[in-house]
């Protein structure tokens, strides 16, 4: 039998092939970390040292455990996966003959719809840090460039100089999972970069030369955890309430869609693996979609060559035996 270390153990040896054949993020490591070591204490607690000792009664007992303990039904659910990712990788690799978490279910929980701006907010957030300093030159270029392409804000700060190719006007992103595409960059986020480029890029490297596009304290690249902090003392000088950079990629996304984006384009553009995670989208501006059909379907108005009175008086009769 093994002890507790083992299960330690072999925890840490799926986060290495996580890390390796998934590419995922330290920052997505790190959670399935903290979730599985808790698992694994939990176990113990109950005298259960052994991986092949864990059943679905443990695992159900633990789960219910984290709502006793008020978590978020979201926050269940993606322990509950790091559990059932966990349990597969040590039947697949010969650890465990069964997998107890193969039906381990996952709380539900209501789909948030995302909150976006209007496209004046949008207009008065980039206004925001001003163009005075180098830090401001860099914060407005982020800003215009998160709300230009859609970026993810740890796309956004790990970018590198060479990242941005000018003809044409893209820049090359290496999402989660290490996936790389190419994402236009507007008119307005190319101006604003250059001109950071040029006058604030310096200053803030000091002589460095470091390989990142968007620098902090000493040339290194700024933290995600700075550029958000940024980002809401900027949003609360124009009056907006602070927000998150994903509000902006969420803008982005909706303001594509209302300008007449297909949704695939879209999907490309966000770097979604699923086009299902992109078609939230198409819940967030009702009215504009509504729009489009009145405009595209042919039978979506009263009018000559459309449905006559005779047909509505119908459709009322129908309508009542409903």
């Amino acid at each position: 039998m093994s002890d507790a270390g083992a299960m330690d153990g072999l925890i840490g040896l799926y986060l290495d092939v996580l890390r390796v054949e998934r590419g995922l993020s330290e920052h997505t490591l790190a959670a399935y970390g903290r979730d599985l070591s808790k698992l694994a204490q939990h176990c113990e607690d109950r005298g259960v040292f052994d991986v092949g000792e864990v059943d679905r009664a443990c695992l159900e007992d633990f789960t219910r455990s984290l709502h006793e303990a008020d978590l978020s039904p979201r926050s269940v659910g993606r322990h509950v996966s790091s559990i059932r990712g966990f349990f597969r990788f040590l039947v697949a690799d010969g650890h465990r003959k069964d997998d107890p978490a193969a039906r381990l279910s996952s709380p539900r929980f209501p789909g948030r719809l995302p909150q976006v701006l209007s496209r004046d907010q949008v207009a008065a957030l980039i206004e925001a840090p001003g163009t005075e300093t180098p830090r401001g030159l860099r914060d407005t270029a982020m800003i215009e460039l998160l709300y230009s392409s859609g970026l993810r804000v740890s796309e956004l700060c790990g970018l590198r100089r060479n990242a941005l190719r000018q003809d044409p006007p893209i820049v090359l992103v290496r999402g989660k999972g290490e996936k790389e595409r190419l994402v236009p960059v507007g008119p307005a986020a190319l101006r604003a970069l250059r001109r950071y480029l040029n006058e604030g890029w310096p200053q803030l490297d000091r002589g460095n030369s470091s390989p990142f596009l968007f620098l902090g304290r000493g040339g290194r690249a700024l933290s995600r955890q700075g550029f958000t902090k940024n980002l809401s003392r900027y949003a609360l000088a124009v009056g907006l309430p602070s927000l998150s950079p994903h509000k902006l990629r969420h803008s982005f996304a909706t303001h594509m869609l209302e300008g007449g984006a297909d949704l695939r384009t879209l999907q490309a553009l966000l770097g979604h693996a699923d086009i299902a995670t992109t078609e939230i989208y198409t819940h967030v501006a009702p009215a504009h979609l509504h729009q489009v059909y009145r405009e595209a379907h042919p039978r979506s108005q009263v009018g000559p060559g459309t449905v006559g009175e005779a047909d509505q008086n119908s459709a009322r009769e129908d309508d009542e035996t409903l």
